[in-house]
């Protein structure tokens, strides 16, 4: 389906293409699998593996919730962790009990009828992580609750909550240990929960996207005793197959290539799928030439060994952090008038690739096609990249002038003037040095970690994308500077900007952070992480105070550096400390901003944006237009006039001119391996931070995997306050994934900004109820069945949004 096919299909007549007729053989086989997953007169049904099934396809064959009586739905039990911070958890239901996370990543068990606590498991580290589901074993007599808390895989008694003790060491495993050299110096979180074959728990790890970082083994332990039974290294050692993928001696320094999105598990074959992310570090690989196996790379394991079956890898050495996204989905297809046992793995560049999943040969073709070199002294890309030629991508595939935003006419001309700098030409267009990139779907996704749903009675895929246009690039990595300095371009800067000036809301702006937070606290968060932030544990001791005393340290700011092309230079001039040398701005700036933007333009959480930086985001007539007229629920001053606000401007760090001094990247020549530092992750938006391209902005999508066709494509979620004014349907950054029913129901939550759990009919797309949440649904739901009522239930914690709050509830619904 070309591009004007996909724009057509939010009309599709779908009705006509699922056959409403009640002899219809796709309702014939949805009643057979119903009976098949025992879902027909029974009184309790679980929802006991994340995922929902073995099969990693959030469907459930219970009936009683259905396309008739969906609207009746209403709240059943809610329950209140009192903590803040967000919940990215998929709960398990077992029985009558209900297991989950608390934001903190406590572990909780509640009556899965009522909402009533019955056990938390405070395990004493302090969590900062996400934590999006649990796992659970049963043999016999015996049963196992797995939880992960930051580095470490607890083994708990699922009826008391309290560790078993004969379970590695106290009733815990530490995952940094046996990996590589000192253990403490190791960072790895369990964020998705590991998967279940036999008597195996077999996990993979969240690493850091920087240097430096162990690598991603996968492996495999004892279920009674945390014994490591198998590890599988995805960046092969010497003699193993891939290692003359990567140059020599990189198992011994490179890192990550790592599975943080989890796995699915063959039960009948004994077939563990693992795919995986990039290796570090993540935009630059001047450090790991060659194609970099197993990065980014889907890997069949035999389950009881650990040892390779097929692998497909989606990237070649991977320089935008296209890492798989979520664990395939199993699935059954018909071809050829035959069943083949397949799965589907979907991307965050909006691409399902479908594989036989016992051979790994694809089911639709797959082509290696030809993209540019890159330009950049030390890097070196892959010739080509493989695309799948069917189904056709979820996602807009590049962004044209065309597609800018028409929200208002104003955001418009501001998409377009800064469209102008960038340089836009679609997928695997390798970083430059001297202008920003567009990355397009997002670093986000296309598709992200909620995964997919499908329903094996029809191989309808179900897929809720987020459809953001992102920037990258490369400037020059500098030399000199303080040991402190160092550390921050090292670490740090990829997420928090060059400059400290981060890209709020999501990766907030570090100036001034010493105003805001102890040394104590900054430390423990570069420890342990928080929230998309890995930890660093190697940083300690001297080194750690020199991060802390650069953290503190006086920001410089250039004077003749304007819009995102500072940050391409290779040299900064004019540089004047704030506060210090240009007395006339900073007066200006504390009589008229201070109050609303921080003492050192650092803002106010989410309500006041951070300045700082504010020379890379917009021009000099842009930031003069905002101060004379205002914006939002700032004022206008329109009395502010030379000299004084020539003196703001400069304070500020905001160009007059618009000059900018030329880059010559060949005549860098500093012979370091990793010479370039990423600019930072940015998105595009416009003036007023709404997306700057034209909607959808976030689409939910069902494809026939047999076919490979869209049966109906749909804009999913919407901002609120542009719905108030006629603006609806805009989609919107979506994060947690559906959950399929054998009604014909489709629930999902996922949407960032409305805040609403949504039930589709998932043959038609339409809307057919909708419920507000005490914080954005930004998990993927999970269904089961209690004394033969029906329950669907969601974690609510928000914390995308930077105008609302966070918390961490449960909420359940069911008919009256």
């Amino acid at each position: 389906m070309k591009m004007a096919a996909m724009a057509s299909a939010f009309a599709l007549p779908v009705a006509a293409i699922f056959y409403c007729h009640p002899q219809n053989p796709v309702r014939a086989a949805e009643a057979t699998l119903a009976k098949k997953h025992g879902a027909t007169g029974q009184r309790t049904v679980d929802w006991p593996i994340y995922g929902g099934e073995p099969a990693n396809d959030h469907y459930s064959a219970l009936t009683q919730i259905n396309r008739k009586n969906v609207g009746k739905l209403r709240v059943a039990w809610t329950f209140d962790t009192h903590e803040k911070g967000g919940l990215q958890t998929s709960p398990l239901i077992v029985g009558r009990t209900l297991y989950g996370y608390t934001p903190t990543q406590k572990v909780i068990a509640v009556d899965a009828a009522t909402g009533k606590l019955i056990w938390t498991f405070d395990s004493g580290v302090v969590g900062t992580q996400p934590s999006r589901g649990l796992t659970f074993w049963r043999e016999g007599n015996e049963s196992r609750l797995f939880a992960g808390v930051m580095n470490f895989l607890y083994a708990l008694d699922p009826a008391t909550g309290q560790p078993i003790a004969t379970f590695g060491e106290g009733g815990r495993v530490d995952l940094r240990k046996q990996l590589r050299g000192d253990y403490q110096q190791q960072s790895i979180a369990l964020t998705s929960p590991g998967v279940i074959y036999k008597d195996l728990i077999i996990v993979g790890g969240r690493n850091p996207e920087t240097h430096p970082a162990p690598p991603g083994d996968i492996r495999a332990f004892d279920v009674r005793t945390g014994a490591l039974r198998w590890s599988f290294h995805t960046i092969p050692h010497p003699g193993e197959e891939g290692y003359n993928t990567w140059p020599p001696d990189a198992w011994k320094k490179s890192g990550a290539a790592n599975n943080w999105p989890g796995m699915t598990v063959d039960v009948q074959r004994g077939i563990v799928y693992a795919p995986t992310g990039s290796a570090v570090f993540d935009f630059y690989g001047a450090d790991r030439i060659g194609d970099d196996l197993y990065a980014n790379t889907l890997l069949a394991l035999d389950a009881t060994t650990g040892k390779r079956i097929w692998h497909f890898q989606g990237v070649h050495h991977d320089i935008w952090d296209r890492d798989f996204p979520s664990p395939p989905t199993l699935v059954t297809l018909k071809r050829n008038g035959k069943s083949v046992d397949a799965l589907a793995q979907t991307t965050k560049q909006g691409f399902v690739y479908v594989f036989d999943r016992v051979t790994g040969k694809p089911l639709f073709p797959i082509e290696e096609k030809p993209y540019p070199q890159s330009d950049v002294p030390g890097e070196v890309t892959s010739p080509t990249q493989p695309l799948p030629v069917a189904p056709e991508p979820f996602g807009r595939q590049i962004l044209t002038q065309g597609m800018l935003t028409d929200r208002t006419p104003e955001a418009h001309q501001f998409a377009l003037d800064k469209f102008k700098t960038f340089r836009s030409a679609g997928q695997f267009i390798p970083f430059t040095a001297d202008v920003l990139t567009i990355i397009f779907p997002g670093f986000d996704g296309g598709a992200e970690w909620g995964g997919s749903a499908l329903d094996p009675a029809t191989g309808v895929l179900y897929v809720n994308e987020n459809e953001m246009a992102w920037l990258g690039g490369l400037i020059p990595t500098q030399t000199g500077g303080t040991a402190g300095e160092q550390t921050y371009r090292n670490l740090c800067s990829v997420c928090h900007g060059a400059h400290r000036e981060g890209a709020p809301p999501a990766f907030p702006a570090l100036i001034g952070i010493d105003k805001r937070q102890s040394d104590r606290d900054i430390a423990l968060t570069i420890h342990q992480g928080k929230g998309r932030m890995p930890g660093f544990p190697n940083v300690v001791d001297a080194q750690m105070q020199s991060l802390l005393d650069y953290l503190k340290s006086t920001e410089t700011v250039s004077a003749n550096a304007v819009a995102d092309k500072r940050e391409m230079s290779a040299a900064a001039t004019d540089t004047k400390k704030i506060g210090e040398e240009n007395t006339a701005g900073a007066a200006s700036y504390q009589a008229h901003c201070a109050i609303c933007h921080g003492d050192h333009l650092e803002g106010i959480g989410s309500s006041f944006p951070a300045l700082l930086g504010i020379g890379n985001r917009t021009t000099s007539q842009q930031t003069l237009e905002i101060i004379h007229k205002g914006r939002g629920r700032m004022p206008g001053f329109p009395a502010l006039r030379d000299p004084e606000l020539a003196s703001l401007l400069e304070y500020m760090g905001v160009s007059a001119t618009g000059s900018l001094p030329s880059v010559d990247v060949a005549a860098n020549t500093n012979s370091d391996e990793m010479r370039y530092q990423f600019t930072g992750y940015r998105k595009f938006l416009d003036q007023d931070g709404y997306p700057a391209i034209s909607p959808p902005w976030g689409t939910l999508n069902a494809i026939d995997l047999n076919t490979g066709k869209y049966l109906w494509k749909i804009p999913f979620g919407e901002y609120p306050e542009l719905a108030a004014l006629g603006m609806k349907n805009t989609g919107s950054e979506n994060y947690g994934g559906p959950v399929v029913t054998a009604s014909g129901l489709l629930f999902i939550g996922a949407t960032v900004f409305d805040k609403k759990i949504h039930a589709f009919d998932s043959h038609t797309g339409q809307l057919l109820w909708e419920a507000p949440l005490p914080y954005a649904g930004t998990a993927t739901p999970a269904t089961y069945m209690v004394d033969g009522k029906q329950y669907i239930v969601i974690a609510a914690g928000g914390g995308k949004d930077p105008k609302s709050s966070s918390g961490g509830d449960y909420v359940a619904f069911a008919l009256p």
